[in-house]
């Protein structure tokens, strides 16, 4: 087994500083990248102008020096311009993909985040390059590790795509399947459906629930992108007044909260059982019924129903929600027949299911690939 050896950074990469304004080759910058993801997040191969910058090649990586905490990073596999401040590498004697992962690890980035400057800080190229990292003596190791994690950008990737693919998939059927403007009937609907949605004020068709003195059940917040979620979860440190509890209100299962930034479509139905801060607004169904919470879940989440939002939050900021009353004076259209919107409600379900495991499987993924970073970089 041969041992890993200590080499200069300036060893085995060559920093190019060829510069061109070739307007046939297409153009990189920092806000093509996403960051920490070594991935563009468009299409360049069309971005073509007269801007100067550094030539890469393929198999070059570009490292952004500006705000070098952002992690601005790619593995070149075509032929451009790097437009900013970035640093082109290209690897002397050791593997490219290898060399990538380094760039990664955290040895190199204590390094490179070792700036000057504090509004605007960038990474000092003299002291990057006169670090000493450890690396194989073999290529093939180089290439067996820098394959690996090749292998497990490209999953993320992947999923990373679907992922993609069900968010835009979502938004498609919200603004198809619920009404826009003066529509009467969604232009994408299940079968069987054909009559006219209803419509009636928010206050018709729901009312407030405010139900206190249970300070023995768990402390609940809630969030406009999670949901109601346990405070203690949260991963702030709250602090609040234990004898106050008993004047906290009650949220159950199925109730609908507006949270403290409702103006912003924070409505939310809960999972839980718990209590929260007699800040919250909660409203539940008249007729549970004639009524699906699955249904109206999703509309609150329509960019309608957020923009009608601005009729009645006249002066609301952050700390303060809609009331009931405010909330009561909308107007909402909605399938007349439950069954529809159970329907609705249930497709919704399923994506954000689908939509929750990938992100998951993507979390863990990165966070394996951070672990054998943090192991196989030393």
């Amino acid at each position: 087994m041969n041992a890993w050896e200590l080499r200069k950074l300036s060893d085995i990469v060559v920093r190019l500083s060829k510069s061109s304004i070739n307007n046939q080759l297409p153009k990189v910058e920092f806000e093509d990248i996403i960051a920490s993801e070594g991935r563009l997040n468009k299409d360049v191969s069309h971005k073509f102008d007269d801007r100067k910058g550094i030539l890469f090649e393929p198999n070059n990586i570009l490292y952004g020096k500006l705000r070098p905490y952002l992690k601005n990073w790619l593995f070149a596999d075509f032929k451009g311009i790097a437009l900013g401040d970035f640093w082109v590498f290209k690897p002397i004697n050791s593997e490219p993909k290898f060399i990538y992962c380094l760039i990664q690890s955290d040895n190199y980035q204590r390094v490179a985040n070792d700036t000057s400057g504090t509004k605007m800080p960038r990474s000092d190229w003299k002291k990057v390059s006169s670090s000493y990292f450890s690396i194989p003596r073999s290529i093939e190791e180089q290439e067996k590790i820098g394959n690996l994690f090749k292998q497990l950008d490209n999953t993320i990737t992947l999923h990373q795509r679907k992922l993609d693919k069900l968010k835009q998939l979502k938004q498609g059927y919200l603004q198809q399947m619920f009404l826009k403007n003066d529509e009467k009937v969604p232009r994408v609907r299940f079968a069987n459906f054909d009559d006219e949605w209803g419509q009636r004020k928010a206050k018709d068709i729901f009312k407030p629930r405010i139900e206190k003195g249970k300070p023995e059940l768990p402390v609940l917040s809630v969030t406009q992108y999670n949901g109601v979620v346990y405070r203690d979860n949260v991963g702030i440190n709250i602090k609040y007044d234990k004898n106050t509890l008993i004047n906290y209100k009650v949220i159950h299962k199925n109730d609908f909260v507006i949270s403290l930034r409702s103006f912003q479509g924070g409505f939310e139905l809960s999972d839980k059982l718990g209590i929260s801060s007699p800040a919250y607004t909660i409203f539940i169904p008249q007729d549970s019924k004639s009524h699906d919470s699955l249904f109206w879940k999703n509309q609150f989440k329509t960019y309608k129903f957020i923009e009608s939002l601005k009729s009645v939050t006249f002066g609301i900021r952050d700390g303060k929600s809609i009331s009931f009353s405010e909330f009561g004076t909308l107007k909402l259209r909605f399938p007349n027949q439950k069954h529809e919107q159970k329907l609705v409600g249930l497709l919704f379900e399923k994506l954000n299911h689908t939509i929750v495991l990938h992100q998951s499987k993507i979390e863990k993924l990165k966070l394996l690939k951070q672990v054998l970073l943090q192991k196989m970089f030393i």
